[in-house]
């Protein structure tokens, strides 16, 4: 993390409250100001009444001098936007007078000061998790970031901070972190972090799965749009500004990132495989001070099982940890990008929602339903709830500036079958062409294939609903099958084995043979790839 780059501008930023400090002290000028303000100006009066008392005075101290959020929430009070334009209106005002003058006239901003100088953190005790707010004030919130989190202590710290540098009104949005029973240091964040928006930081007592979590935070969340975030995304400055654009006229949206993945490497983790870690020297050489960094771990990697930070929060703010990125377009490689933004006429659009990084408004949510919390584990529980939002009409977008970045980690053996797991619930739930045909996907067979196999499969019901009967619940019983097969482990072949000379097999034949002529090439040869296995 680069603690010394944090100490040298902690530092500065003491020395420079200090010298003001001190300059008032020396000249007495800033508390005849004071004074006099406090004859005629009841804020003031409290100011003074709080220094005589001199409770305020002390906890601001007390923070300065061992809190950095403190000192950051200053620069942030000097540097952001909103107090720039109050500032502007008051050109002839000293800083302590535009401080003043930004306070009377923003309540939103009082509140949130009011919670800095008094630490307050509220604390609700529930019999699955204890929720800490930090934060606290009043102003409305637009939009509510629901991150889950399992043991991801370092990214996540980092992802928090991408979070607090976002261009979107701090007030206006809030953070809520759910804790799915780390056993890592993830529990000391709210100590540690420093953030200009309200934070929710939710620990589970007991580990509950990724839709269960996800679920608690959307309980908890005050916004009408909902941008759901995984703990280890990093998301650049305009991320949650570019989400809410899309909303702000239109009620009935699904608005993605994921389908635009870029990755970068954080730290370097113990638990990487093979394949990251030459991913990784290839993507130091890029940089002379990163690839110092990898040099001294691998020298010294014997003696520490650690995670060794690479990319420091000043990297971030200067976006030279993006040397360390890299893109992943899976699913667009695959013949999304055929479709446009919209993914006009494409049949799956409900693979875009993927709860890495995308956006619904909390309306559509209560008219299709939470997370399927009987997922639990590793996949489909976004495409499933993602199926239930198609099917009441919501409209789905791929919007590459909503993009954020996923900081590697290592990969858990158990995901695949994890993954497989949650498919076949899917299917079960779902037995419908449109999802079973996303068993195709386990043949590496690309969207456009899968879409392409739809379209004709639904146009071989319609022209022909009397015939192909045969062919048409083979197919749907080895996609189904396929999955099935996974799932339980045991090998996927003769997903539909029929006795030679059956009738049913002869009619299945030659109902495939008719395919190919009529113009059916996708379904007749996504259906030879299962059928023949």
């Amino acid at each position: 993390m680069n603690k010394s780059r944090d100490k040298v501008n902690t530092g500065n930023k003491k020395n420079k409250s200090r010298d003001k400090v001190n300059t008032a002290n020396e000249t007495n000028k800033s508390r005849d100001k004071v004074n006099t303000a406090n004859e005629t100006n009841k804020s003031r009066d409290k100011v003074n009444t709080a220094n005589e008392t001199n409770k305020s005075r002390d906890k601001v101290n007390t923070a300065n001098e061992t809190n950095k959020s403190y000192d950051k929430a200053d620069a942030v009070n000097e540097t952001n936007k909103p107090y720039d334009k109050a500032d502007a209106m008051n050109e002839t005002n000293k800083p302590y007078e535009k401080a003043d003058a930004v306070n009377e006239t923003n309540k939103l901003y009082d509140k949130a000061d009011a919670v800095n100088e008094t630490n307050k953190v509220d604390i609700t005790d529930h019999s699955l998790y204890k929720m800490s707010v930090k934060n606290n004030h009043k102003h409305p919130i637009k939009v509510s970031i629901v991150m889950p989190t399992y043991n991801k202590y370092h990214q996540t710290s980092l992802s928090l901070y991408g979070l607090s540098k976002q261009t979107f009104p701090h007030a206006e949005y809030e953070v809520i972190l759910v804790d799915d029973a780390s056993s890592d240091n993830t529990s000391n964040i709210l100590k540690e972090v420093d953030v200009p928006f309200k934070f929710k930081y939710i620990q589970m007592k007991q580990n509950k799965g990724r839709s269960s979590v996800r679920n608690i935070g959307i309980n908890h969340a005050e916004g009408d749009l909902l941008i759901f975030l995984d703990g280890e995304m990093l998301a650049p400055p305009a991320f949650i500004e570019n989400h809410y654009k899309h909303h702000v006229h239109e009620s009935n949206l699904v608005v993605t990132g994921a389908m635009h993945y870029e990755g970068v490497y954080t730290f370097i983790m113990p638990d990487y495989n093979e394949d990251q870690v030459a991913h990784l020297k290839e993507l130091v050489g890029r940089d002379p001070e990163y690839r110092r960094l990898y040099e001294n771990y691998e020298q010294t990697k014997q003696h520490s099982n650690a995670p060794c930070p690479l990319v420091t929060k000043e990297d971030i703010d200067t976006n030279r940890f993006q040397r360390l990125s890299f893109p992943n377009r899976y699913f667009l490689n695959s013949g999304l990008k055929h479709f446009g933004e919209r993914l006009e006429g494409f049949t799956l659009p409900y693979i875009a929602f993927l709860s890495g990084n995308v956006s619904v408004r909390k309306a559509n949510l209560k008219k299709s339903g939470l997370f399927d919390e009987t997922f639990v584990g590793y996949g489909a529980e976004d495409w499933e709830l993602g199926y239930r939002l198609y099917k009441n009409g919501v409209q789905f977008v791929l919007d590459p500036s909503t993009v954020a970045y996923h900081q590697e980690h290592g990969i858990s053996k158990r995901k695949v079958k994890e993954q497989w797991g949650n498919h076949y619930r899917f299917v079960k739930k779902h037995p419908n062409i449109d999802v079973l045909i996303l068993s195709l996907e386990w043949k590496e067979l690309p969207f456009m294939h899968l879409h392409q196999t739809l379209v004709e499969y639904n146009q071989l019901e319609e022209r022909f609903p009397n015939e192909y009967n045969e062919l048409k619940h083979a197919f749907c019983t080895m996609l189904f099958r396929v999955i099935e097969y996974l799932n339980s482990g045991q090998p996927v072949t003769k997903l539909y084995d029929l006795p030679e000379g059956s009738e049913e097999r002869i009619k299945i034949h030659q109902q495939f043979e008719t395919l190919r002529p009529r113009g059916f090439d996708y379904l007749a040869s996504s259906f030879e790839q299962i059928y023949y296995l």
